[in-house]
């Protein structure tokens, strides 16, 4: 429980900034160019019967703006007088247009005015990452000093890869570290460069590798190798109960031979697959009741009932742990460049997978705010908080520039339209665009959310 409260108050927090400021640079605009800006909120206040929908609300002295806090945490909006935006105000729209209204501006204000969102969150992703090279640098392992090798599936095995391999890179060049620009680069690549038993060796690559046949798939394509040697055991867990002591080594599960850590915690998985499908009490405590061999100061053979959640409750060597890790520090000035690089190889990446969408297991994979809580870590690290929010900040940008009616990219393509050919598109159209855009947004959020439940329920 304490776990989803951490994990709740950063995304709730992390979502909360990114929508005051994505939304604060909309007002700026408004502003500058004399829009009035009618209400500014943080969250929805979505009223039902006869409750208000703030939370708290204040209106400053000589101000047209409103500000506020609604209870639905689905994000925020600013309300501009003379615009058909997410609030259908139809009956201001009716009445005669007003000088302060942003209907009545010329189409470069309003076009500003609408790109300031995006504009906001893209600087700030890139702003968050130059500041944490700043304050924390750079650590990463490269793969090729992994020295121990990876471990890989079977599609892996079939274009040539065996277990132990050391990556180094690809006929693109040598990989920085283990993460999801390398299997980016060998999904695309030709050749992948390796060390195998100390010689270096090359082996052919389709050069069309599904990139999310290679993460999503259990096992995934390629993973560090880690020794299924004990690292640390959980006080009062199954391990501790066994009389498991940091350095033992497990040598088999219920008759499958471990030789690495990532094949043990590949048996929990599969036997986590049996327990959502067990029907009764007896049979998941069958199922969680498991034979373990371990060689300590001997080897030792001995059953043991595993946590609700399959779990030894104890730690392996971390790939950290095991190799010396490269760390880059930059001063203040030199952190802004590579903030940047580090940014927009970011945004390459995630609109790079975006063709992944448009399959059915890219469809499947799409999570809401179940997925994206998760994301966040379980206690609270405020390096991996801000990693987050830039990364978060970077999809806001780029998902509200989408040209689908009711973002702001819907926006801009209408009024692009009017600046080349000279006609504003009709109020009754806007209209009815506005709330196409508006339902596809909320399927789309239904099906996030509704696959969010069905992995939650073992169903995907």
């Amino acid at each position: 429980m304490e776990v989803i409260v951490v994990r709740a108050l950063q995304f709730v927090l992390a979502i909360s900034l990114l929508v005051l400021l994505h939304e604060g640079g909309h007002m700026f605009f408004a502003k500058l160019f004399g829009i009035r800006v009618e209400k500014f909120y943080i969250f929805f206040d979505v009223g039902i019967g006869k409750w208000g929908g703030s939370l708290f609300r204040f209106k400053p002295k000589n101000s047209d703006t409103e500000y506020g806090m609604g209870w639905l945490p689905l994000g925020g909006y600013c309300k501009i007088a003379g615009m058909i935006d997410e609030s259908f105000d139809t009956e201001q729209m009716a009445k005669p247009a007003q000088p302060w209204e942003f209907r009545t501006k010329p189409t470069w204000q309003r076009l500003l005015v609408m790109i300031g969102g995006v504009t906001v969150n893209f600087f700030l992703a890139l702003f968050i990452y130059s500041m944490i090279m700043f304050v924390w640098g750079e650590t990463y392992v490269q793969p090729k000093d992994m020295t121990q090798g990876m471990v890989f599936n079977d599609e892996a095995k079939s274009y040539g890869l065996r277990d132990h391999d050391v990556l180094v890179g690809t006929e693109k060049g040598t990989f920085k570290e283990f993460d999801a620009d390398m299997f980016r680069t060998l999904s695309e690549a030709r050749c992948v460069d390796i060390v195998r038993n100390g010689k270096p060796m090359r082996l052919n690559l389709p050069g069309n590798i599904n990139l999310l046949n290679m993460i999503k798939t259990t096992p995934a394509f390629c993973r560090p190798y880690l020794p299924a040697t004990v690292d640390s055991v959980m006080p009062g867990g199954p391990a501790e109960k066994l009389g498991l002591k940091k350095g033992y080594k497990l040598l088999a599960i219920n008759g499958v031979k471990i030789t690495s850590a990532n094949l043990f915690l590949d048996e929990l998985s599969r036997l986590g697959d049996e327990l959502a499908a067990a029907e009764t009490h007896a049979d998941s405590m069958r199922i969680r009741t498991v034979q373990l061999v371990y060689q300590g100061e001997r080897v030792d053979t001995a059953k043991t009932v595993l946590t609700p959640d399959l779990k030894l409750q104890i730690a392996f060597p971390s790939v950290a742990g095991l190799y010396t890790p490269v760390h880059k520090s930059y001063g203040f000035l030199a952190s802004f460049p590579a903030g940047i690089a580090y940014g927009w190889n970011v945004l390459k990446g995630y609109v790079g997978d975006m063709k992944y969408i448009f399959t059915a297991d890219g469809a499947k994979s799409l999570g809401g705010f179940g997925s994206i809580g998760s994301l966040f870590p379980s206690t609270w690290d405020w390096y991996l908080f801000w990693k987050m929010t830039a990364f978060l900040s970077i999809i806001l940008a780029f998902m509200n520039i989408l040209p689908i009616p009711a973002l702001d990219g819907g926006h801009v393509i209408f009024l692009i339209y009017e600046m080349i050919t000279g006609r504003k598109p009709g109020e009754k159209f806007m209209i009815r665009a506005e709330y196409t855009g508006f339902a596809i947004l909320i399927l789309l959020m239904v099906v996030a959310n509704l696959n969010d439940v069905l992995r939650w329920l073992g169903y995907m």
